[in-house]
């Protein structure tokens, strides 16, 4: 692992570091922030999972997340949303290809080689935190924005106990129903949409998974809430087999980090509940 910069920031420390990839088969970007606490204790991890078109640096640079996470101890990381480099396959749509991983792995040539992001964000991510910072890794969480929320759901679903609380910023709810998940899917696993259901959070709920409780805020000028979002499938999944879901409708706001940035604190505060860190 190198590290790119570190900044000092609220009493804690932003870094920003790349290393190989084992799962990605590629260099990898990811940045973390460190909050005071972690100079004399472990602290629990919060992974954030940013959404199509972004990297590392959006939520790191605009989530204006640092002032509560130092105020509550915790680690901050997050990861770009694909592989990159110029070997890795591309694609002329914003919606697939580099910038849009979709956290999966995928299954199809050529994008297999190196559309590894599932296993990435769920195991070799987190090894490199442990061995790296002053994380309790007994205490990690994980919360996106977009196809960022729909890869944190999606984790959460999979792998039961692994993450403490989940959350999400207009997620994609059912990515195989929609436009920009039908064209990535079927290019990552095939054209055998029953692959799909393992990465698309309404199907597996529908299909058994299960989460005890789900923050979500979207908002109501969001101008993919019917093409891309669709919050009404999540809720009418999680009604249907009694999971806890707080789902927000916030009044005006998009899909921006204008949004993103104002609610940040309350996903914080109510992960940092879950954590262990206040009552």
């Amino acid at each position: 692992m190198k590290t790119v910069s570190l900044n000092r920031s609220h009493g804690g420390v932003q870094g920003v570091y790349t290393h190989t990839s084992s799962a990605c088969n590629c260099d990898m970007t990811f940045s973390v922030f460190s909050p005071p606490q972690a100079d004399t204790q472990s602290c629990p991890v919060l992974y954030y999972l940013s959404g199509l078109t972004c990297t590392h640096a959006n939520v790191t640079e605009k989530g204006e997340f640092r002032q509560i996470a130092a105020e509550l101890g915790l680690i901050i990381v997050c990861p770009d949303t694909s592989p990159r480099g110029d070997n890795v396959p591309d694609d002329e749509q914003y919606y697939f290809g580099q910038a849009a991983g979709y956290y999966l792995d995928a299954t199809e040539a050529p994008y297999a080689t190196h559309y590894n992001m599932y296993s990435y964000v769920t195991g070799e991510l987190p090894e490199l935190v442990s061995q790296n910072f002053n994380a309790d890794m007994d205490r990690q969480s994980v919360f996106g924005h977009s196809m960022g929320g729909h890869g944190a759901m999606v984790l959460a679903l999979r792998n039961p106990g692994k993450y403490k609380s989940v959350s999400a910023f207009a997620p994609m709810c059912a990515p195989s129903q929609i436009e920009w998940g039908e064209y990535a899917f079927s290019r990552f696993l095939g054209t055998n949409r029953e692959t799909w259901q393992a990465y698309d959070t309404v199907a597996l709920i529908n299909s058994g998974s299960r989460l005890p409780e789900l923050l979500v805020d979207v908002g109501t000028a969001d101008q993919f809430l019917e093409s891309g979002i669709r919050p009404g499938l999540l809720k009418k999944a999680c009604d249907e087999t009694g999971i806890d879901l707080t789902l927000r409708m916030q009044d005006g706001y998009d899909h921006s980090y204008y949004f993103i940035s104002t609610f940040m604190n309350d996903h914080l505060a109510w992960h940092a509940q879950r954590l262990g860190l206040t009552d």
